[in-house]
């Protein structure tokens, strides 16, 4: 029994948008990932924190989902940026109890458990470098999702999920950071930051939360294992 986490898998076994095409980073990262999830048990819980599947509805996703779903772990899907088959979490559940695919949850407005540990996320806010000033909707929103998800924590101990990095060399979001001090999160982990830009991350201790990048080719495709 373990909990493990990994972001970006970016699957495309029905959408024409294979990874491949961005270097021998990604070179057969298909195989490589489901030779990684293969040691999973029914009994360990692995977070997908995002940009699960490039499909652009859960039709053209359902195919990268059947492949995720063989491996007898129970899945806990946050939201990223390339995730365009999301849509509400009732639709979603309606479409995966329909097509008979039972190891999907979601970490949306909420927080699940593992053992001692709360399990708290969302997609999180993100500054692109073409952007000039943040979209203030957008943040706040992202924003209340988070603290709702680390209010429902409780006295837990927490480990929090979020596709975007809250920080990394040159960019900070003090909005988010400031919920993790103040819901005095363990460990933050995070994904989005692929190829050269990976050198960019921020992997150390900050006012009590440690900080953890874990989307896929940084990870080699194996998930990182949090705790047991």
């Amino acid at each position: 029994m373990a909990l493990y986490a990994i972001g970006d898998l970016h699957l495309s076994l029905t959408a024409d948008k294979s990874m491949e095409v961005f270097g021998e980073a990604w070179k057969n990262y298909i195989n490589r990932i489901a030779e990684s999830l293969s040691v999973l048990t029914a009994d360990d819980t692995l977070v997908l924190d995002g940009d699960t599947s490039w499909g652009i509805d859960m039709a053209e996703a359902e195919a990268d989902f059947r492949f995720l779903d063989q491996f007898p772990a129970k899945k806990l899907l946050v939201k990223g940026n390339h995730d365009y088959w999301w849509s509400t979490v009732n639709k979603m559940s309606g479409f995966f109890a329909e097509k008979g695919l039972t190891s999907f949850e979601f970490l949306h407005n909420n927080c699940h458990f593992y053992g001692e540990y709360a399990l708290c996320g969302t997609r999180g806010w993100f500054l692109e470098e073409n952007q000039k000033a943040p979209d203030a909707k957008v943040l706040n929103r992202e924003v209340m999702r988070l603290e709702t998800s680390l209010r429902a924590a409780g006295n837990r101990p927490i480990f929090c999920f979020l596709h975007y990095p809250p920080l990394y060399q040159g960019y900070q979001c003090p909005e988010i950071l400031a919920l993790l001090e103040k819901y005095c999160v363990k460990a933050c982990f995070y994904g989005h930051l692929h190829g050269p830009v990976i050198r960019r991350r921020f992997e150390e201790e900050r006012d009590g939360t440690a900080f953890f990048l874990i989307s896929a080719d940084h990870l080699r495709f194996v998930p990182k294992k949090i705790c047991e």
